[in-house]
């Protein structure tokens, strides 16, 4: 069995072979991603009741939440990448790792911002050195230190696998922010959506929370294959100069 999928991962790291992939799914993720974000967003805003403590400021819930799930998502997917271009020596492993960084990255900001618009009504401030609040912010810089790091050697591949190290090395902080709330004395609530015998939300508000966990979802699908296909063709023209230039 291990070895049928091991196979079958080789398999998608030939180039040719994940771009055709890319390309038959890229059209469905794209659509799925702009009907469920503009379902969502509606359902979110204008048809989702107000909390009853909060008000209408947990509207904010629909941006934030998605976006604090898909930065970590994001890291744990570059993580597994990373260990499989490392182990396996997997062809498109690096290639997603540097597609997916930029994205984590922004979904990591979008949350910190929306977060921080949320705690201002809430808590009274826009931002508390609270645990949750911090390692999210460790992650930010996760993100920056990698992108940085990449492009910090003139050996390209000697970039790519100190990067692949670094998002190893950082997966230690997502378990902290899962569990911070839990570890330490925290302002930030514990989870809603996983709670234990299922999510503690209301119907009015799960319902378009899930739509735009579900549209942030798709929506970095279609990205990162749209910027792995671009990366690989850069790639290619990159691989002809060099054998133009030594021809």
């Amino acid at each position: 069995m291990a070895t049928a999928s091991r196979f079958s991962l080789h398999r998608y790291a030939n180039p040719a072979q994940f771009e055709r992939l890319a390309g038959a799914i890229m059209p469905w993720s794209t659509g799925l991603a702009v009907l469920l974000l503009g379902s969502g967003l509606y359902f979110g805003l204008f048809d989702s009741p107000p909390d009853y403590q909060q008000g209408d400021s947990v509207r904010i819930m629909y941006v934030h939440v998605p976006a604090a799930i898909m930065s970590e998502m994001v890291y744990y997917m570059m993580a597994a990448a990373a260990a499989a271009g490392i182990i396996w020596k997997h062809a498109l492993a690096d290639v997603f790792v540097k597609a997916a960084a930029p994205l984590g990255a922004i979904f990591t900001l979008i949350c910190l911002v929306a977060g921080s618009l949320w705690g201002r009504p809430t808590w009274g401030a826009y931002w508390v050195w609270d645990a949750r609040l911090t390692s999210e912010l460790i992650l930010f810089f996760l993100y920056l230190g990698y992108i940085a790091l990449v492009d910090a050697f003139d050996d390209p591949q000697r970039g790519l696998k100190f990067g692949a190290i670094w998002v190893l090395v950082g997966v230690v902080d997502l378990p902290i922010i899962k569990f911070s709330v839990y570890w330490w004395n925290s302002l930030h609530q514990t989870s809603s959506l996983f709670a234990k015998g299922g999510p503690s939300i209301a119907t009015g508000m799960l319902i378009p929370l899930l739509l735009m966990i579900g549209g942030f979802a798709f929506f970095f699908v279609s990205v990162v294959l749209l910027r792995v296909d671009s990366e690989l063709l850069a790639r290619r023209i990159q691989a002809w100069r060099t054998a133009a230039g030594e021809g």
